[in-house]
């Protein structure tokens, strides 16, 4: 359970705070607990507001592959920050990172930098009605791409946590511009086409969903979305905010050998600051002003110590890279080391679990059968995995404060976190079976 101080902490927080808390799923109500303040953090370790150490797998939801307060991460953010914060002008970090994320996105011939994931993700749906002067968008039941109005119908995430199925505020004209289809299933997208498709102007999909825990795409999932979409006149938009940079250097999209029209990037990219963007073809992007009519703009985009911590961050991927030593190959082994220890504790325990996992994105789902949809992820016993969490969390070791959410090692996770992890792991699944 959380300690004293963050207690005290959060009875505060809920004066001022709507919940206490700036994001929801950090209130832990789905887990039955209060949520750790943290104070600091390094490595693969944060800091509890009393002093607490925590073997931390949530990682900002992602983007510290590095680890939490990289030193040279750090040094570009002081350099960055001694020269000034926000400047609402152009500088040569934006070039460069600019230059960095296509060269590593191949489908990505131009971008266009934001401040979140959510602005990213937004624009680029708006880029792609403006592109194709089409009004339709489908997503993903679980597919969370952010809190835009017309995004929030059969999210995951936050929503799916809190037990809400859609948000109040969002008008019913909005939501209709929304058509949604379950994940993997690529005949419900082929029938949406041939019912709407004069009026679809994109498919987005996170490629491996981490929005109601970790789930893979089926084979030929995502071959079939782009060639549907390219048949049928609709942009291919890829939601990278949590892969890219992390399940590979070229994330999903070299993972899977697969491209999209547009593409949108966060987490990584910005070195855990925030920082989004998103990208394409040459002649989709060629819409935005001030070249074209889709309007699109922002104070902070391009930030310099945003930009300045997600260079450093890519620069530091690359060159363990050109010394040899693969970060993706240690994600790998860290995550398989996870993957079949966590199995062999829940087995041994008795507690029937499914553990899913692509490169360093993982979930532990309380089900006794695989995870390929929505449908699949809500009937996980809810209950028992908020048991485990509290026991997991009494043993030092910090998960995603909900079922639906994937956890994220990184760099600094070695065999000494990963025995700790099992060791712990072992314990609390006997202790909730």
């Amino acid at each position: 359970m959380s300690d004293d101080v963050s207690r005290a902490l959060f009875a505060r927080a809920q004066k001022r705070i709507p919940g206490g808390v700036n994001s929801p799923v950090r209130a832990f109500r789905s887990v039955g607990s209060e949520p750790v303040f943290v104070r600091k953090a390094e490595g693969a370790y944060i800091e509890g507001a009393d002093g607490k150490r925590y073997l931390d797998y949530v990682g900002s939801w992602g983007p510290m592959i590095l680890g939490h307060a990289h030193p040279k991460v750090i040094d570009a953010i002081v350099q960055a920050a001694r020269d000034g914060t926000s400047y609402g002008a152009p500088t040569e970090r934006e070039v460069l990172l600019a230059e960095a994320l296509c060269e590593a996105v191949p489908s990505m011939q131009m971008v266009r930098l934001t401040s979140s994931g959510t602005e990213a993700c937004m624009s680029a749906l708006r880029l792609a009605r403006g592109f194709t002067g089409r009004s339709l968008i489908v997503k993903f039941q679980g597919c969370y791409h952010g809190h835009a109005d017309f995004l929030l119908v059969k999210a995951g995430s936050g929503l799916a946590t809190m037990g809400v199925p859609d948000s109040a505020g969002v008008p019913q004209a909005v939501a209709q511009a929304t058509l949604t289809a379950p994940f993997n299933d690529l005949a419900a997208v082929r029938a949406l086409f041939d019912q709407r498709g004069d009026d679809i102007a994109a498919v987005i999909v996170e490629p491996v969903v981490g929005n109601m825990g970790c789930v893979p795409p089926e084979p030929g999932f995502l071959e079939g979305l782009s060639e549907l979409c390219r048949a049928r006149g609709a942009l291919f938009v890829i939601d990278e905010v949590m892969t890219g940079f992390r399940l590979a250097y070229g994330g999903a999209q070299e993972r899977y050998k697969i491209s999209a029209d547009v593409t949108t990037l966060g987490k990584i990219a910005g070195g855990g600051m925030p920082l989004g963007a998103f990208g394409g073809r040459s002649d989709v992007l060629a819409k935005l002003a001030p070249l074209g009519p889709v309007y699109q703009a922002g104070t902070l985009s391009g930030n310099p110590v945003a930009t300045a911590a997600g260079l450093a961050t890519l620069a530091q991927l690359r060159e363990r890279t050109a010394d040899g030593g693969d970060p993706y190959e240690h994600l790998e082994a860290t995550g398989a080391a996870l993957e079949a220890g966590l199995r062999e504790a829940a087995r041994s325990a008795g507690v029937p679990v499914t553990v899913q996992r692509v490169g360093s994105m993982w979930t532990v789902f309380f089900t006794d059968g695989p995870v390929r949809s929505w449908d699949d992820a809500s009937r996980c016993d809810t209950a028992k995995f908020g048991r485990f969490h509290r026991a997991m969390l009494n043993r030092g070791v910090y998960l995603p404060p909900s079922q639906f959410e994937a956890a994220f090692h990184s760099l600094c996770h070695g065999p000494g976190e990963v025995e700790l992890t099992l060791r712990a792991a072992r314990e609390a699944f006997a202790e909730v079976r």
